[in-house]
């Protein structure tokens, strides 16, 4: 059974253990799943997005770190393109736990090191070192309750001459109906949380689990955006697709591995992209 509701989150209200505890009961379920094929990972499979890659540029020789790096597939794909070194941090201990491992798995373990750490104390845990490539992929601004916050922590690790890139789902296609992605259902412009209540993964919808309490939050492209520049970064560019990875919506049609709204049906844009740089 799942429920969800608006309500405000604040540090004291339980948000970030609730979270944790979500997360780090799904991670066996993840680490197993064909979705993340951990297997075929290690033969040689698996990438960044090709669009990632392609507005990040060559990593070559750079020090790059990830933020929210769940089970560090995309980090330790950073280093397979030649990133000099790589740093993934998250908040879920056993997520890095399995992230050391395909590190180690994979012979990257002298380029490639994780951080149990939440994605606000990032500064504290990385000992104040600054990288060239500050990268956080999609699905993970969407657990934070304070973007600004977020912001000055992610520009502080931004190296003169460094740059930040956020790809993420766009906030838009969180507040539309599940069926046909056409009808606002929710407030865009909101800071309240959504509580959600809601058994299994988006790896398995039928995983049984117990920890099924969560807190989300939409922030607006534009709150994104005014923060990281807000904290000294220079915004190199600012993307929006009318495509995503995954069926947000039911009316949505798969075409070579992009789901788009069907043509005659009013568009909206499903994800987004930021660069960032410091000078």
């Amino acid at each position: 059974m799942s429920s969800e509701s608006d309500g405000t989150a604040t540090e004291g209200a339980g948000w970030r253990e609730a979270n944790r505890a979500m997360w780090d009961e799904r991670v066996p379920i993840h680490a197993a799943s064909d979705f993340y094929d951990q297997d075929g990972f290690r033969a040689g499979g698996g990438d960044v997005n090709a669009f990632e890659a392609a507005e990040v540029g060559d990593v070559t020789g750079k020090r790059l770190v990830h933020l929210q790096c769940h089970m560090g597939q995309d980090t330790l794909s950073w280093a397979r393109r030649g990133a000099a070194e790589v740093v993934g941090l998250d908040f879920s201990a056993p997520a890095v736990e399995v992230a050391r491992g395909l590190a180690a798995d994979l012979g990257l373990a002298d380029r490639a090191s994780f951080v149990a750490a939440d994605v606000y104390d990032a500064r504290e845990a990385l000992g104040g070192r600054v990288f060239d490539v500050v990268y956080t992929g999609l699905g993970a601004l969407v657990w934070l309750p304070d973007i600004e916050r977020w912001a000055e922590v992610a520009a502080s690790l931004v190296a003169p001459g460094g740059f930040l890139y956020l790809a993420e789902f766009h906030p838009i296609a969180n507040v539309l109906d599940w069926d046909t992605g056409t009808r606002f259902e929710r407030d865009y412009l909101t800071r309240e949380a959504l509580v959600l209540d809601e058994p299994g993964s988006y790896v398995d919808f039928a995983a049984k689990t117990e920890s099924n309490l969560s807190y989300e939050w939409v922030h607006s492209v534009g709150t994104v955006v005014s923060a990281l520049a807000a904290n000294g970064l220079r915004i190199e560019f600012l993307h929006e697709f009318d495509w995503t990875l995954f069926q947000n919506f039911g009316s949505l049609e798969q075409a070579e591995g992009r789901f788009r709204q069907p043509e005659g049906t009013a568009k909206a844009p499903l994800m987004y992209s930021v660069k960032a740089s410091r000078a």
